[in-house]
């Protein structure tokens, strides 16, 4: 099938292949409300998905105009998908291909969210709703289909695993981790499942931090003694959803000086992993004493680790993506078709019912029965003379050369010209 570009489809941001954690942050969009209703009056749709390893832009509409409204919001340094490669690159998103932890399952919920997100703020057109529903259905059938998400972590355990990593073993340890919500979560429960001595669990809002300790066997502790607990722990993960830093570094310094040992004035290293997006740990903190600070950008080698087991799985996935995008292209088409044809056999009509009442009106007499049978007459000629147009502009709609489809409907509504040496070719007909 040919690659079509009449697919109204862009998508362009960054993600964590050629993007660090501060090239993320610098990208985002912290008051997603109000950009997507901005976004809103340039496009038919918009969509925002923000990831703690992405920032991407979704919209109903063309490549050059979504750069264009980019570069306008300051933003540089961007990738940018349109038509089939935007829906290929969202249907491989869904599956976990391009997940910085690959086959990873959280990806599914986000794109659900952003969705939904865009669905309150009035900004969802039917088209976006149609292709993001599609993507999670594909992500979820490459799950089930395959085992590309068997042994993968989540960015949640992959902080934990690095943890273990950094200290050889969690047995015995204690660690506060800060925040509550679906990351803190993971955290939490990939740490339950180690022989720890105690978890902490801080947030925002007490009563969160209450739920989630109660699932995993932890402690809640309020965010007003934070500093108390990372005193207290091996290990800090932290993964809020707040807009700016929650650990600061002179207050860090302080309680690192409560850690010293006794003889030698240093203190008991403290592995920081902070996997917010925007980062939850004020810049600076790692030059601290005894503070070991890691971010998104040290769970690569995570992946690296536990992806061997997953990349056949991984080219299988790919494989149905393929398949399943080629099934979605022929179904996009063929709506695409019907519209033409509609506006074909619509025009076909007009011009039969004026030739027709002008037959009637030259045969002037009232009988209605000659009335019918010129009627029926004109429809099946009319329908007869479309027969092989309808049939070839089908076929070049499905095929994905729109731009064929168009051509036809047009020299036979308009009298256009299409050059005969380019039928049946893969090049654009010159009209």
């Amino acid at each position: 099938m040919n690659e079509s570009s009449a697919i109204p489809l862009a998508i362009a941001g960054v993600s964590h292949h050629a993007a660090n954690v501060m090239a993320l942050e610098a990208f985002r969009f912290p008051d997603e409300p109000g950009f997507l209703q901005k976004a809103g009056q340039r496009f038919r749709g918009v969509l925002l998905l923000q990831t703690c390893n992405r920032v991407e832009l979704i919209v109903e509409g063309g490549a050059g105009e979504l750069r264009d409204f980019l570069i306008e919001q300051g933003r540089r340094d961007f990738f940018v998908h349109d038509g089939t490669g935007a829906l290929r690159h969202l249907f491989s998103l869904a599956s976990g291909i391009d997940s910085m932890i690959v086959g990873e399952d959280q990806i599914i919920g986000q794109l659900k969210k952003t969705l939904a997100d865009a669905q309150e703020s009035g900004t969802a057109s039917p088209f976006l709703e149609f292709c993001i529903n599609k993507a999670v259905h594909v992500g979820i059938e490459v799950r089930r289909r395959t085992l590309i998400n068997r042994g993968a972590v989540s960015i949640g355990s992959a902080a934990v695993l690095l943890a273990e990593s950094e200290i050889r073993s969690l047995e015995g340890k204690h660690i506060l981790v800060v925040g509550s919500g679906e990351m803190g979560l993971l955290v939490a429960q990939a740490l339950a499942a180690k022989q720890l001595t105690a978890i902490y669990v801080a947030n925002r809002t007490y009563g969160r931090a209450v739920i989630l300790a109660n699932k995993i066997g932890g402690r809640a502790v309020r965010l007003s003694e934070l500093y108390h607990y990372i005193t207290l722990s091996d290990v800090v993960i932290s993964c809020t959803s707040a807009p700016h830093p929650i650990i600061h570094k002179k207050e860090l310094a302080h309680a690192m000086k409560n850690r010293c040992w006794p003889v030698e004035g240093h203190p008991r290293p403290l592995i920081l992993i902070d996997i917010a997006q925007p980062r939850d740990v004020e810049d600076g903190a790692e030059t601290i004493d005894g503070v070991r600070l890691f971010s998104i950008d040290n769970l690569r080698t995570i992946n690296e680790q536990t992806m061997s087991t997953r990349k056949a799985e991984a080219e299988r996935a790919r494989e149905f993506v393929d398949a399943e995008l080629e099934i979605f292209l022929r179904h996009l088409n063929r709506k695409s078709a019907d519209d033409m044809l509609a506006a074909l056999h619509m025009w076909a009509d007009a011009v039969r019912i004026r030739e027709r009442d002008r037959a009637i009106a030259r045969l002037d007499c009232s009988d209605t029965r000659i009335a019918e049978i010129v009627d029926d007459l004109t429809r099946v000629l009319a329908k007869k003379l479309l027969t092989d147009a309808t049939f070839s502009i089908r076929e070049s709609a499905e095929e994905g050369d729109l731009t064929m489809a168009k051509a036809l409907v047009r020299a036979i509504t308009q009298g256009d010209r299409i050059d005969s040496g380019q039928f049946g070719g893969n090049n654009e007909p010159r009209v």
